[in-house]
């Protein structure tokens, strides 16, 4: 061993141990705050389907593929991240040894071709991501908007840093003739090298700045447990893993709501008490512990922040950017928490004044901003963005590390609703609507069958008929809105035309609680869950249809949290199964081109993508929006936005109807009641009434077979 090995190594030595105390110590803190969160139970269920599920996601990729490109060269920088590793490694033994290397693998064949493709492959993918970064800031509006750029930057020079140096130091080695892999199998060594001059001490060096890039770049992620941009390549495993639907196809938009949770069990409202149970979340440790590891795990990509509907026509929320705030709260505040600091559940100090008198003063500083509050309450969140969520699904979608952005928005307005009584005024007639009368338009009970007036058949009624097939699940928007009831009518017509055994409940139906639970008003929800689950089980209700995707959603998904199992279905789903058994046949396509908007109740939160399409496709020419299927843009009317009014930036109804109205199709067709009245309104809007009719898949069948309609 040489001088030149001698000081290499008591440096990579010394620069080592000093990264791997730090990143020791981030460790313990990232768990420390973690563990602040609260007890959830239920993510230990299933461990195989977790497991198949995080290597699937992780390892295959699946969510980054959906991006073709980009998934593929993120996929080659993290096999290289994984494989690579090795080679840093192997650089201990360089920096001692200028022709050493790994021991027992270094030397075999398949190890130098394996690990030289893999660095070619990852060096291209790490120059095609800072491509792309660099590009999409140049956008109007970029997703990496918010996002901390210089820890972005960095990563990417650590990695591009780590593959030049992994070949410059093969590359002395075939200059200095003590390399044993053969050209064919290493071309870009023996590239690099044909350039480098002879230099026996050559590995060593650039081996030792290899490993001051490497162990550089822990010493900087120890320092910053907040670097979510590198630690989500440690915390993604965990946080797939511990999924709340494992079980669920990749990306979906999350569908049911969880029940609002208490010390880790559902919160039973006949017995909740709040100043002993938890309602909502009013501080940041009263977020799961699987919520305070998304925070931790976000990767700044802005994925979530370019598909927001809500961000992309001008509302302050970023889904992103309030994940971030809410890890920066939490890691913040930990010191506070940590030392017995916090706030039980009436607001009341939980330290001493001894304790208090030793906190750090940021730290409790920290630990009393308002979770919820403007700027000049230095809030953490501003109520405009916690009600600018239309609870689409598209952030939970797009995440490639399974962010549950919807279930934190909706425990934080569940606080607010209950405890605080703080939200849109407008709101508040919505709410009383349900309360007392059972639906949010506050319409008389005795209407809700007013839809079958002038049908040249009998409707049946639950009660009337003793035994039917389907319970036609009307909704509160079929029985009471004109236009939505333009789709039950076409609806009834279709299932009486099919020969379709079904009843529907009449008066005896009232509100599925979808609005008073996405609003954060879980009493209400409860209240009118409970009786529609006690009506459906006297009624011995097998299986359901319904028309308003927002009901399918809540009676298939979330009913079961309160003991009900029914089989429940979209009417486009019975609608394409009647038309492939033959038991409703199109007779002649409508006019012009059709385009279809998938409702996200229907689509991104529960897979029906294709019974829309497969009926419409065999009545009209159907041509597709840019954005649709599991990326389709919300119109606007989810989380309880229908009944909310939209005073910032621009109507998501507009951008939506605009993208409509770009394909040049003469018919919009809709899937959902909600999405009915705001592209119907999005239309009139833009002065298109007169040439662009928005109508239900359901009316557009009846057209098809009957062209009177």
């Amino acid at each position: 061993m040489g001088i030149a090995q001698i000081i290499a190594t008591v440096l990579a030595g010394a620069v080592t141990i000093t990264a791997v105390v730090l990143a020791v110590r981030a460790v313990l803190t990232i768990t420390a705050v973690i563990r602040q969160g609260q007890p959830a139970p239920e993510r230990f269920t299933d461990r195989g389907t977790r497991t198949k599920k995080m290597l699937t996601e992780t390892l295959g990729h699946t969510r980054m593929l959906k991006w073709s490109a980009i998934g593929a060269a993120h996929w080659l920088v993290m096999v290289s991240f994984m494989i690579l590793f090795l080679l840093v490694v192997e650089a201990y033994f360089e920096v001692v040894d200028p022709e050493g290397g790994l021991p027992i693998v270094g030397h075999w064949l398949v190890y130098g071709f394996a690990t030289e493709w893999i660095g070619i492959l990852g060096l291209a993918g790490i120059l095609y991501l800072i491509y792309v970064r660099q590009k999409a800031l140049r956008a109007k509006r970029s997703r990496f908007l918010g996002s901390t750029l210089w820890q972005a930057y960095f990563v990417e020079a650590v990695i591009l840093g780590v593959l030049v140096c992994g070949f410059l130091i093969r590359g002395f080695k075939v200059a200095n003739d003590t390399f044993e892999f053969p050209a064919w199998a290493t071309p870009l060594s023996h590239a690099v090298g044909s350039a480098l001059p002879e230099a026996h001490d050559g590995p060593t060096w650039v081996a030792l700045v290899k490993l001051f890039i490497s162990m550089g770049w822990l010493i900087t992620i120890g320092l910053n447990p907040t670097m979510g941009v590198a630690w989500h390549r440690f915390l993604a495993f965990f946080n797939i893993f511990f999924k709340r639907s494992p079980e669920k196809p990749a990306g979906s938009g999350l569908g049911a709501l969880k029940p609002m949770m208490s010390a880790g069990k559902p919160l039973d409202f006949e017995e909740a008490d709040p100043e002993k149970d938890q309602f909502g979340v009013a501080q940041v440790e009263q977020f799961t512990w699987k919520g305070l590891l998304d925070f931790s795990t976000c990767t700044e990509c802005g994925r979530c922040q370019s598909q927001c509907p809500a961000w992309n026509t001008g509302k302050p929320l970023s889904p992103k950017l309030m994940i971030l705030s809410l890890r920066d709260n939490a890691f913040a505040k930990a010191p506070y928490l940590l030392a017995g600091g916090g706030k039980d559940l009436t607001g009341e100090e939980k330290a001493t004044e001894a304790q208090l008198a030793h906190m750090d003063v940021l730290a409790l500083a920290e630990g009393n901003r308002p979770l919820i509050g403007t700027e000049d309450e230095q809030g953490i969140i501003d109520p405009d963005v916690l009600w600018s969520c239309t609870t689409c699904g598209a952030c939970v979608e797009q995440c490639p590390v399974d962010i549950e952005h919807i279930d934190h928005i909706v425990d934080m307005r569940r606080y607010q609703v209950l405890i605080e009584s703080s939200f849109p005024s407008e709101a508040g007639v919505m709410l009383r609507n349900l309360e007392n009368k059972g639906n949010p338009w506050g319409a008389p009970q005795n209407t809700r069958e007013d839809w079958t007036k002038g049908l040249d058949f009998e409707v049946p009624r639950v009660g009337e008929k003793e035994d039917f097939e389907y319970l036609f699940w009307v909704g509160c928007a079929g029985a009471f809105e004109d236009r939505a009831k333009k789709t039950t009518r076409a609806v009834a017509k279709l299932l009486h035309e099919a020969g379709v055994d079904y009843a529907i409940l009449g008066e005896g139906e009232t509100c599925t609680g979808d609005p008073a639970r996405r609003i954060g008003n879980e009493f209400v929800f409860q209240m009118l869950a409970q009786q529609n689950v006690e009506t459906l089980q006297e009624a011995n209700v097998k299986k359901i249809v319904a028309t308003c995707p927002h009901c399918f959603n809540t009676l298939g998904n979330e009913y079961e949290q309160l003991g009900l199992k029914v089989e429940v279905v979209h009417h486009t789903q019975l609608l394409a199964h009647l038309v492939a058994t033959g038991k409703l046949t199109p007779v002649e396509k409508i006019a012009g081109d059709l385009t279809y908007h998938d409702p996200c109740y229907l689509g991104r939160h529960n897979r029906v993508f294709d019974a829309p399409r497969e009926v419409l496709g065999a009545a009209a020419n159907v041509v597709e929006m840019p954005r649709n299927q599991e990326r389709s843009f919300c119109c606007g009317a989810g989380g309880a936005r229908m009944w909310m009014e939209e005073k910032i930036g621009k109507r998501i109804n507009i951008e939506r109807t605009e993208e409509a109205l770009s394909t040049g199709a003469k018919t919009i067709a809709v899937g959902c009641p909600f999405c009915y009245t705001m592209v119907g309104d999005g239309v009139t809007a833009k002065g298109e009434q007169e040439n662009v009719e928005v109508v239900d898949v359901a009316t557009v069948l009846l057209r098809s077979l009957k062209q009177d309609v």
